[in-house]
């Protein structure tokens, strides 16, 4: 599912904004394998009206 979409969906009609963002990648140390985790932070900016 795209990541608009599941944003749509919690948050309603917006935006994740690139402005005021914080992108982290992480270790996790796993016995399978290292897993990568990818946090991204961003402030919702809803739609406007006109």
């Amino acid at each position: 599912m795209p990541l608009k979409t599941i944003i749509h969906e919690k948050f309603g009609d917006g935006i994740m904004s690139a402005i005021d963002f914080i992108l982290d990648v992480e270790k996790e140390e796993n016995p399978k394998g290292d897993r990568v985790v990818v946090t991204m932070n961003g402030k919702f900016l809803p739609y406007n009206k006109w």
